[in-house]
């Protein structure tokens, strides 16, 4: 079953200040054209063709599924233990810029430092800083919320490789303090540790896609605009020189706008989105029309991973 999400129609979170985005994209297409990065951030190869939902869905849907190509996601919301009441409490679906913006996180560091436990303490705020958000506000307290919601979930990933099935049933994230400490002036800490699942860590060395940190910044006010830049990421470099791939408008608008009911409005919103990864992936090569979308083949944002577990 794919998912529609209720009632929505927009992708994009109320942003703060547009033009403090259009600053930001601006910025950070010159600083990648200009320079090599300096950050480098992954996102699983499942995650780059599927995705978590754009806006809430609501406390009602607990499954998720999204399939696309030779990958599928299937997501259950989870509960959590009240420590004063003791009973368990549903938790939501993560949704939105924050959990794919903590899962490149997660992903990166364990990489880096080649284990699945993460020290987040102060990585996690350092990395919310340098993505320009608000390191002690209202965005702090939603990627904690979003990290509470990925952590209880049960999480299959799946994908056909070479007439063989591979499946991944797990949970992301398998042990932390979910009931985050207060210090003497009431502001919430995070925990000092999170531990991946193993099974997720091995899959993850075996189908990490690198992204520009830069890009990935630029476009964090976007749940489409990530997505659509991991996915380009993941695809274009795959395609072959001498057979561009073409993609209808029918296939886009069910990878990125399955939301919603007009194929005028998202082909409005896709354009847009699509210009600003774009600004951020110069190397992107394709084209679009009346049609859909051609694939050419393209350097990858990041050339290499043989620095993946150093």
């Amino acid at each position: 079953m794919m998912n529609k999400e209720p009632g929505h129609t927009k992708d994009v979170e109320p942003p703060d200040d547009l033009s403090l985005i259009k600053t930001r994209l601006i910025n950070s297409s010159h600083d990648i054209r200009m320079s090599q990065p300096e950050g480098i951030t992954y996102q699983h190869t499942v995650f780059c063709q599927t995705g978590l939902p754009y806006r809430n869905p609501g406390d009602e849907l607990r499954r998720w599924e999204r399939k696309q190509g030779n990958a599928s996601l299937l997501i259950n919301a989870g509960e959590i233990i009240n420590p004063k009441t003791q009973d368990f409490v549903d938790v939501g679906l993560p949704f939105g810029p924050k959990p794919r913006l903590i899962l490149t996180h997660l992903n990166s560091q364990a990489l880096k430092t080649g284990s699945p436990v993460i020290e987040v303490e102060s990585s996690l705020t350092a990395f919310v800083k340098r993505l320009g958000l608000d390191g002690n506000g209202r965005d702090i307290r939603a990627i904690k919320d979003h990290l509470s919601r990925l952590s209880v979930a049960t999480i299959r990933l799946g994908f056909v490789l070479e007439n063989r099935a591979v499946q991944v049933n797990t949970q992301i994230v398998k042990a932390f303090d979910l009931w985050f400490q207060k210090n003497e002036h009431q502001r919430v800490l995070w925990p000092s540790t999170v531990q991946l699942s193993e099974d997720y860590f091995q899959s993850l060395v075996k189908h990490a896609v690198p992204l520009d940190e830069r890009a990935v910044a630029a476009l964090s006010h976007s749940a489409m605009c990530l997505d659509v830049y991991a996915w380009l990421a993941q695809r274009l470099h795959r395609v072959k020189k001498e057979q561009p791939q073409f993609i209808t408008w029918v296939a886009l608008k069910d990878q990125f706008g399955y939301h919603y009911d007009r194929m005028d409005n998202f082909k409005r919103v896709f354009r847009t989105t699509l210009s600003m990864v774009h600004s951020q992936y110069p190397d992107a090569r394709f084209q679009i029309d009346g049609k859909g979308m051609t694939l050419q083949h393209s350097q990858p944002p990041i050339r290499s991973r043989s620095h993946l577990l150093s």
